[in-house]
C-alpha cells in the first residue's frame, strides 16, 4: 500500500531553532566562471524540489534552479544546494552528471550547498537527493550534451543523428574526426534552457552510474585533509564560547560579566538572553565564561518517569491526522483472534561524529557563515532573521560535514558565532562541546503507538487500529491488505525539542507494527513470515520478505533455548525493505550476531555506496533497539556524555549481509533512512523467539535482559 508523503510527513524536519532573542542576487555566473557552456534550467521543468516554496512563503526562484558550466579547458562545475554529510551524495550525483554527459568520473566537479553559488533547495533531508536531484542533474548534464552535439553537427555541415558522443568528445564516425567539449565550448559564452523531456541514458545502459564508484574526496578524509567547519581558520580569529543556563527553558534574569571583562582581549556579549565571550584561544575563552556569573529562572518541567502518561494527555485540544478505512466497529466481534498492545520508544540523541562547529566573519555589512548543516539556506534565513540583516547581505557554506541524521537542519552555532563576531569586529569560530550537542540540539521524539488488531482464523487480517501519540505520521500506514483500518496520529506536548531523526517516526512506527504482527502470528500459531505474506499483496515487499528468507535461511533457523530468529520489513520513502535479524541470549545478556537486509530501492546508482549506506543505517539502527535513551529530570539532560550514553561498540556489531535487487525498471530512491527501520522488529522479535520475552518498549535491552516473570 504505497503512498506519497503526506504534509506531516514533509514537515516533520521542521523544529524551531533555537534561536536568542536578540535586541536587535545571485552572481554573473560567467564573471566568476569564464566562458563555456552555461545549461540553465527554469523554475517547474523538472521534478520539483519538494513542494516549491519554504515554510513562511520562501519561493523557488524563478530563474534558475539546477545548472551546469563547462568550461573552455572542458572541465565540468555542476552546482546544487544538496550538502555532503557523509552518505557519499556528491559521489552519487557525480556519477549521474558524469553519465548524462559521457565524460569520466574525475571530470566532475560538484560545488554544493553555498546560498551564494548554488540554486535554492530546501534541505538535504528526508532520502530524497537521490529521487529529486538525482533526475534534475541529469536532465541538466543530458541538455548540455544534446546542445554540444547539435554545435559538433552546425560546424561540421552534418546531422547530428550521424554523430556520436564519448569520453567528453563528439565523434564523426563516418569521417574519423573528433572534436572534445572544451573545443566547442572555446571563446564561447553559451546558454540553453533545459526541455521538459530531454533524452536520458536508460539504467539498463549505464556505464559510470550504476557500478561502484570511489567516494570522491575520500583520500582527503582518510589522511585529515579535509576542513571541517571547526577546522575553519581565519587571519584574527577569535574562539567563541556560550554561557548556557541550567536547565532547559530557563530565562535569564541577572548577568554580571564584570570578572570577565576583566581578562584581557576577551569581548563579553550580553544581548537580550544571550551571552557569550569571544577570545584569543579556547581555554582563554573557557575561563571567561566561566567567570560570568549569571541569575536564571527555570519553570517546573517534565520528567522521564512521566514522559509516556504526559505523551497520550496533552493540553488542549490537538489536530488529530486521520486514515479511516471501512467500518471497525461493525467486524471486531467477527474476528477470531483479537489482540491489543502498546508500544514505546524513547528519547534518543543523534551523536554526529561532529558536532556543531560555525565560523563567522563580518566584512563590511556582509557576513559568511561556515558551518556543517543540512540546510543552508534555512540557516540563512535563520541568520537574517535573528540578526535583522536581508538575506542578500549573507552568505553561508557548507564544508563536508561529519554526519547529521537530521539533526543538523538549525543552525544554533551558525547564530551565536555570527553574534560574537559582530560585537568582537573579528572572525569568530565557534564548536560546541559533545554534552552542549547532547544538550541543546533536538531529539528524535519519544512516542507511544497503541495497536489493535483481529484476525480470522485462517490468519486473515480483518481489521487494524494504530494510534501514535507524538512520534510522527513516517510510515504509519500498513503495508498489508486489511479491510478495515483507523489510523492515526495525536500530537503531543514535547517535554524535549524535538525534531528529525534518520527515519523520521518510521524506525518507531515500524517498530511498532512489526512486533505487533509478530505477536500476532504467534497468538494465530502461524509461522510470522507466511503471516505476513498471507496479508501481503505488494510485489516488491513480497520479493523482499522471500529474497531474505531464502538469503537468511529463515526455514532452517533453530529457533529456542538461547538463539532465535526474528524478521520485519515495510515500505518507506519508495524503498522497500525485509530485515532477519538472529540473536543469541544468555542470562541477562542479548547479542545481535547476524543480520541480512534486502533492499529494493530501485536502480542502484552506487552499489558499493549502497551497500555501506545499509549497513550504517543497520549499525545506527540497533543502538536505537537495544540500548539508547535520554535520561532527564525537571528539563536538565542526566547523561550529556559518551561516557553516559552507549552508542554501539565495535564488540555489539553482527555479521551483516546486504542484497539489494538492482532493479532498473524502477527509478531509484533514497538509501539514507528506510534501511534503518527493520533492525529493531527484527531483533525484538528475536529475543522473543530465543528467551520467550516480549519487549514492546525501544531500547529493548536497556540494562539486560529482564526475566521471563517480569514481562
Amino acid at each position: 500500500m504505497e503512498r506519497p508523503h503526506t504534509d506531516n510527513e514533509r514537515d516533520q524536519h521542521h523544529v524551531p531553532p533555537l534561536l536568542h532573542q536578540f535586541h536587535l542576487g545571485r552572481r554573473d555566473f560567467f564573471t566568476v566562471l569564464g566562458g563555456g557552456l552555461l545549461v540553465s534550467l527554469a523554475a517547474g521543468r523538472v521534478v520539483p524540489q519538494e513542494s516549491g516554496h519554504t515554510r513562511g512563503g520562501h519561493e523557488v526562484p524563478q530563474d534558475l534552479d539546477a545548472w551546469l558550466h563547462i568550461s573552455e579547458t572542458g572541465e565540468v562545475t555542476a552546482f546544487t544546494g544538496k550538502v555532503e554529510v557523509g552518505q557519499n551524495a556528491r559521489t552519487s550525483l557525480a556519477q549521474q552528471i558524469a553519465e548524462e554527459l559521457r565524460v569520466p568520473l574525475p571530470s566532475i566537479r560538484l560545488v554544493m550547498g553555498d546560498t551564494d553559488l548554488t540554486p535554492y533547495d530546501m534541505g538535504t533531508f528526508g532520502s530524497r537527493t537521490t529521487p529529486q536531484m538525482g533526475p534534475q542533474l541529469r536532465k541538466v548534464a543530458a541538455t548540455a550534451r544534446s546542445m554540444l552535439l547539435e554545435k559538433a553537427a552546425e560546424n561540421w555541415h552534418m546531422s547530428a543523428a550521424d554523430l556520436l558522443v564519448e569520453n567528453g568528445q563528439v565523434i564523426d564516425p563516418k569521417h574519423g574526426r573528433r572534436i572534445s567539449y572544451a573545443e566547442l565550448t572555446r571563446g564561447q559564452k553559451l546558454a540553453k534552457l533545459i526541455p521538459d523531456d530531454p533524452e536520458l541514458r536508460p539504467p539498463q545502459d549505464w556505464t559510470i552510474a550504476g557500478t561502484s564508484a570511489a567516494k570522491i574526496r575520500g583520500r582527503d578524509l582518510v589522511i585529515g585533509a579535509h576542513k571541517y567547519a571547526s577546522d575553519i581558520s581565519l587571519p584574527g580569529m577569535l574562539q567563541g564560547k556560550v554561557v548556557r543556563p541550567p536547565t532547559l527553558h530557563a530565562r535569564l534574569v541577572t548577568s554580571n560579566t564584570a570578572e570577565a571583562e576583566k581578562i584581557p582581549n576577551v569581548v563579553v556579549v550580553r544581548d537580550g538572553d544571550f551571552v557569550g565571550v569571544a577570545a584569543p584561544d579556547k581555554s582563554t575563552a573557557e575561563r571567561a565564561a566561566s567567570a560570568v556569573k549569571l541569575v536564571w529562572d527555570a519553570p517546573r518541567q517534565s520528567s522521564e518517569g512521566d514522559l509516556f502518561s504526559d505523551l497520550r494527555n496533552p493540553s488542549g485540544e490537538k489536530q488529530v491526522e486521520q486514515y479511516v478505512v471501512g467500518s471497525l466497529d461493525e467486524v471486531r466481534s467477527q474476528a477470531a483472534k483479537t489482540l491489543e498492545r502498546s508500544y514505546t520508544v524513547a528519547y534518543i540523541a543523534h551523536v554526529p561524529l561532529e558536532p556543531r562547529a560555525a565560523v563567522a566573519e563580518w566584512k563590511g555589512d556582509q557576513l559568511t557563515v561556515w558551518t556543517g548543516t543540512q540546510r543552508p539556506f534555512a540557516v540563512r534565513e535563520e541568520l537574517a532573521s535573528a540578526l535583522h540583516i536581508p538575506e542578500t547581505k549573507i552568505r553561508v557554506i557548507v564544508p563536508d560535514t561529519g554526519s547529521a541524521y537530521g539533526g543538523k537542519h538549525t543552525g544554533e552555532a551558525a547564530v551565536e558565532a555570527a553574534r560574537l563576531a559582530k560585537s568582537a569586529g573579528r572572525p569568530v569560530k565557534l564548536v560546541w562541546t559533545r554534552e552542549e550537542e547532547f544538550t541543546w540540539a533536538y531529539f528524535r521524539p519519544a512516542g507511544v503507538m497503541d495497536v489493535k488488531s483481529g484476525a480470522q482464523a485462517d490468519g486473515t487480517l480483518l481489521f487494524w487500529e494504530f494510534d501514535n501519540y507524538n512520534s510522527g505520521p513516517a510510515a504509519m500506514r500498513t503495508p498489508y491488505e486489511v479491510p478495515h483500518q483507523r489510523i492515526r496520529f495525536h500530537p503531543a506536548d514535547a517535554p524535549l525539542r524535538q525534531g528529525s531523526y534518520r527515519s523520521l517516526a518510521a524506525a518507531a512506527n515500524h517498530f511498532a507494527r512489526e512486533s505487533h504482527m509478530d505477536e500476532l502470528a504467534h497468538e494465530l500459531k502461524m509461522d510470522p513470515l507466511e503471516f505476513r505474506l498471507k496479508n501481503l499483496s505488494n510485489p516488491r515487499l513480497r520479493a523482499a520478505f522471500e529474497t531474505v528468507a531464502e538469503r537468511f535461511g529463515w526455514a532452517k533457523q533453530k529457533h529456542g533455548s538461547g538463539r532465535g530468529c526474528g524478521i520485519a520489513g515495510g515500505i518507506e520513502k519508495g524503498g522497500h525493505v525485509a530485515t532477519c535479524a538472529e540473536v543469541e541470549s544468555e542470562g541477562d545478556q542479548v547479542k545481535v550476531i547476524r543480520v541480512v537486509e534486502v533492499f529494493d530501492c530501485g536502480a542502484v546508482v552506487n552499489p558499493q555506496g549502497l551497500r555501506n549506506q545499509v549497513s550504517g543505517a543497520i549499525v545506527q539502527g540497533l543502538g536505537g533497539a537495544l540500548f539508547e535513551a535520554i535520561h532527564f529530570e525537571n528539563g536538565r539532560i542526566l547523561n550529556p556524555r559518551l561516557s553516559q550514553y552507549r552508542v554501539p561498540r565495535f564488540s555489539d556489531l553482527p555479521e551483516i549481509e546486504v542484497v539489494e535487487p538492482d532493479r532498473k525498471d524502477q527509478p531509484p530512491v533514497g538509501a539514507g533512512e528506510t534501511p534503518l527501520t527493520g533492525i529493531a522488529p527484527a531483533v525484538a522479535n528475536a529475543i522473543f523467539d530465543a528467551a520467550g520475552i516480549r519487549l514492546r518498549s525501544m531500547p529493548l535491552v536497556p540494562k539486560g535482559l529482564p526475566k521471563p516473570a517480569a514481562v
